[in-house]
C-alpha cells in the first residue's frame, strides 16, 4: 500500500542533477548528508563523513579504472537502488519512468485507448472494450486479433511493448491493423486516445445479493463503490439482503482508498491506525455515519493474493463484528510505503510506518486469519506448490508478538488460492451466498 507523503520535510531536496561533474555530484551528496544531521545527531553520526568519503573512493576507482567506460548516473542510481533493497522489500528506488507509470496505476487512468488484451500465438488479442471508451466507440470486438500498430508488425513484440505503444497522449491517433474471425480480410481501425479510467470496481447481482469486487485501490475505488452499490440496490429494491465484497488477489494501493471503503460498511469507530518511528507520526483514522449495506449482512472474501490495504479493509471490518471474512490468510503486509519524489530524478518508495488494525493488531508478516476458512476448490490435480506471503519475503519487518484471532475452519480439497468471481465453481464465493442469506433470514426472524 502506498500513500503521498505530504507536508513536512520537503523531500525535493534530495535530489541531484544528472550530467554535472563528479565533483560536484559528490558534494551535493555530502552536503545532503549533512543537512540530515544537526546537532547532537551530528555528533553521534561523525562516521557518516567517513562512509561517504569511503563510497566516493570506490566510485572514483570505478570510474578510473573499470574495463569498460562506465555512466556515472547508472552508477549513482544503482547505488541508491541497492541502500534502499537493503532496508525492507518494499522499499525501491523508482526512475522517472517507472515513476509516472506509479502515479498513473495510483490515479487510476492515463492516455489510451480502452481495451484489455493478452498476447496470443504473438499478436495482441482483445479480451474486452470497456463500455464508452475509444476502442468500444471504434468499434472493436472481444477476439479481435491486432497485428499491426501504426504500420509496425505486432508479431515480434512483447504484450508490454505493445500496450506501451497503444498508450500515448490524449487526442493523438493510432492506427490498428485487425483481424476479425469470420472476416476474410485484416481490415484498419484508426482510434484517437483518451483518458482511459482504470475499473477497479466489478459487480453484479447473486440473487438478492450484491456482489462487489475491488481488483485494487486507486483514486477511482470508492467512487467506484458507491455508484456500484447505488446501481445494484436500486434493482432490487426491497430484496436487497446483504453484500459480498470479494478482496481475493488484491494487491493494496491508496491509502485513502482503502479508509473510505471501510467507513462506507461503518458507522462509528476506529478503521486503522499508522504508527512510525517517532510518537508524533502515530495517525488514527475513524468512520463517520453512513452505511452503504444499511445494516444488512456482509461478507469479505480474503486469500493469500489479498494484501496491503485489502487487509486494512477486511481488518477493520472483522474488528468491529461488521462483517465475516472468509476464504484463507492474507497476505501479512501491515507497512505503509510512502512515495518521495526526486526533482527530476523519479522517486523513491520508503516503508515509514505499520498500520494497525483497530483491536491494536499488526498483521505483518502475519495475515488476517478469516472467521471462517474455506478453501477454494479446484479441478485439477492439486500440486505441492505453496502460495509465498510477506513472511518469506527477505528482509521483511518482523511480526510483532501480539496474537491473532482465531478461526473456525472448513476443511476442503485444494490448496486455497483463490480463483476470479467470474470463473465458475467458486466454492468461496457459494459458500459466502448461502451463509449470508441465512444471516439474513435470521434478522428478518428477530425483526432487526
Amino acid at each position: 500500500m502506498m500513500k503521498y507523503l505530504i507536508g513536512g520535510r520537503d523531500p525535493m531536496r534530495f535530489g541531484a542533477p544528472y550530467g554535472v561533474p563528479f565533483g560536484v555530484l559528490f558534494a551535493l551528496a555530502a552536503l545532503t548528508a549533512l543537512l540530515l544531521l544537526s546537532g547532537p545527531a551530528r555528533a553521534a553520526d561523525d562516521g557518516i563523513y567517513r562512509q561517504l568519503n569511503l563510497f566516493g573512493d570506490v566510485l572514483e576507482r570505478i570510474r578510473a579504472d573499470y574495463v569498460e567506460e562506465v555512466d556515472d548516473p547508472e552508477l549513482i542510481e544503482a547505488a541508491i537502488t541497492g541502500m534502499l533493497r537493503s532496508l525492507d522489500p518494499h522499499s525501491s528506488y523508482m526512475p522517472p519512468k517507472a515513476y509516472r507509470d506509479m502515479r498513473e496505476q495510483i490515479k487510476g487512468e492515463f492516455g489510451g485507448l480502452g481495451i484489455e488484451v493478452t498476447m496470443e500465438n504473438g499478436l495482441v488479442k482483445v479480451v474486452s472494450p470497456i463500455d464508452g471508451t475509444p476502442a468500444s466507440r471504434a468499434g472493436m470486438k472481444a477476439g479481435d486479433y491486432i497485428t499491426q500498430l501504426d504500420g509496425t508488425p505486432v508479431m515480434g513484440m512483447t504484450l508490454a511493448e505493445a500496450v506501451k505503444k497503444m498508450r500515448g497522449p490524449v487526442k493523438s491517433e493510432i492506427r490498428l491493423m485487425v483481424a476479425r474471425p469470420g472476416v476474410e480480410k485484416p481490415f484498419e481501425v484508426k482510434i484517437v486516445r483518451d483518458v482511459i479510467r482504470i475499473q477497479s470496481v466489478r459487480s453484479r447481482l447473486e440473487g438478492d445479493m450484491v456482489y462487489v469486487r475491488i481488483t485494487s485501490f486507486t483514486e477511482q475505488t470508492n467512487s467506484g463503490l458507491e455508484s456500484a452499490m447505488a446501481k445494484r440496490k436500486a434493482e432490487l429494491g426491497n430484496n436487497f439482503k446483504g453484500v459480498v465484497l470479494d478482496l481475493r488477489n488484491n494487491p493494496g494501493g491508496a491509502l485513502d482508498q482503502a479508509i473510505a471503503v471501510s467507513d462506507a460498511f461503518l458507522d462509528k469507530g476506529e478503521i486503522v491506525s499508522t504508527r512510525g518511528r517517532r510518537p508524533e507520526e502515530t495517525h488514527r483514522y475513524n468512520a463517520k455515519v453512513g452505511d452503504l449495506a444499511q445494516g444488512l449482512p456482509v461478507a469479505v472474501l480474503i486469500n493469500g493474493g489479498s494484501a496491503s490495504a485489502s487487509e486494512i479493509v477486511a481488518g477493520a471490518l472483522q474488528d468491529h463484528q461488521r462483517a465475516l471474512v472468509i476464504g484463507t490468510k492474507s497476505f501479512g503486509k501491515g507497512s505503509v510505503q510512502s512515495i518521495i519524489p526526486l526533482q527530476g530524478h523519479g522517486a523513491i518508495r520508503l516503508t515509514t510506518a505499520r498500520y494497525y488494525t483497530p483491536s491494536g493488531t499488526s498483521i505483518q508478516a502475519k495475515g488476517i486469519e478469516p472467521d471462517i476458512v474455506v478453501e477454494q476448490v479446484r479441478v485439477e490435480k492439486p500440486t505441492n506448490n505453496r502460495r509465498h506471503s510477506e513472511a518469506d519475503l527477505p528482509k521483511h519487518l518482523k511480526a510483532e508478538k501480539k496474537g491473532g484471532a482465531g478461526a473456525q475452519k472448513l476443511r476442503n480439497n485444494g490448496n486455497g488460492n483463490g480463483e476470479a468471481a467470474e470463473k465458475p465453481r467458486d466454492f468461496q464465493l457459494s459458500y459466502a451466498l448461502d451463509l449470508l442469506r441465512g444471516m439474513a433470514l435470521l434478522q428478518r426472524r428477530n425483526g432487526e
